[in-house]
């Protein structure tokens, strides 16, 4: 497809016999972020490193804007990439700013943009302080500022938001959705699966090298069959809770006088639902779709 901006097809790396990746096949399209989540160990970090040339794949091929990352023409197509490592090194010697003119100069952009982009992402008040007295969270800052140098049309984040509080990690994630409406592509690995199951358009589910599922929150729910969690408030009697239920296959139930938690599949949610708001006597429904956390843990069994 014209719009896929990554193409991922048939990955495999071995290590020795152990297979890194084995047999991967996805793409990515533009304007999306998707995000890469699995155990320690699944194969992450090691198709990262492939999607940005770092280390070459046993067989398969990765195409990025239409060129092969192995190609003679990637290292100047890498100057549209921008790459935010797990573990951010920096020399603690320089200060904010001149850390940013330094990666400017590698990259070969314009420096003006330094102090714009460190206002960004919230450093203004620390550009002339050396790195040293850096939190790690100001660290992780610095990082983000790094990758975004140049107006990279592609970003490959791994475990972007170690070290920052609520609040920056709210603006973290606002900076990446006006990225996503200019266009930008993105690619985000995290282990906080709270953090991302609303803020990625799509996952890979990867668990040891195999990529083992790949869509949307949704989709991943629907295909693992989780029950879903209905909590009831009321005031009727707890016999006429029940009985309104008789016929429908629960997955558990719990009654109490004022209180109910109901557990049922998908296909029965729309039937408990309708059942329930004949009820004159309830005060309250809530109900709880699995989380991208109980969707990962029910892909790792």
């Amino acid at each position: 497809m014209k719009n896929n901006v990554i193409e991922i097809k048939n990955i495999i790396k071995h290590y020795g016999e152990v297979r890194a990746v084995d047999g991967v096949t996805f793409s990515v399209v533009k304007g999306e972020t998707i995000g890469l989540i699995g155990h320690n160990g699944a194969g992450k970090s090691t198709l990262f490193k492939m999607m940005l040339g770092l280390i070459p794949p046993t067989s398969g091929e990765i195409v990025i804007n239409g060129t092969p990352v192995h190609g003679s023409a990637f290292r100047e197509l890498r100057r549209s990439i921008g790459y935010l490592p797990e573990n951010v090194v920096f020399y603690d010697n320089l200060t904010g700013l001149e850390t940013l003119k330094f990666f400017a100069a590698l990259k070969g952009c314009s420096q003006e943009e330094c102090q714009l982009l460190l206002e960004k992402v919230g450093l203004a008040h620390a550009v002339s302080r050396r790195v040293d007295g850096y939190s790690k969270g100001m660290r992780q800052r610095l990082g983000f500022a790094q990758a975004l140098l140049g107006n990279p049309r592609i970003l490959f984040l791994d475990e972007p938001t170690t070290g920052l509080d609520p609040e920056a990690i709210r603006e973290f994630y606002h900076i990446l959705h006006e990225l996503n409406t200019q266009g930008v592509t993105v690619v985000i690995t995290s282990h906080i699966l709270s953090e991302i199951q609303e803020r990625v358009q799509r996952l890979a589910v990867l668990k040891t090298g195999k990529l083992h599922a790949l869509g949307t929150v949704q989709e991943l729910r629907e295909s693992v069959n989780l029950p879903l969690v209905i909590k009831l408030r009321h005031h009727c009697l707890q016999g006429i809770l029940q009985s309104s239920l008789l016929g429908i296959i629960l997955e558990s139930s719990i009654f109490s006088d004022t209180t109910a938690e109901i557990r049922c599949h998908r296909a029965q949610k729309m039937e408990v639902l309708h059942r329930l708001a004949m009820l004159s006597e309830l005060e309250d429904i809530i109900v709880r779709e699995p989380s991208l956390e109980d969707v990962f843990l029910g892909y790792a069994v």
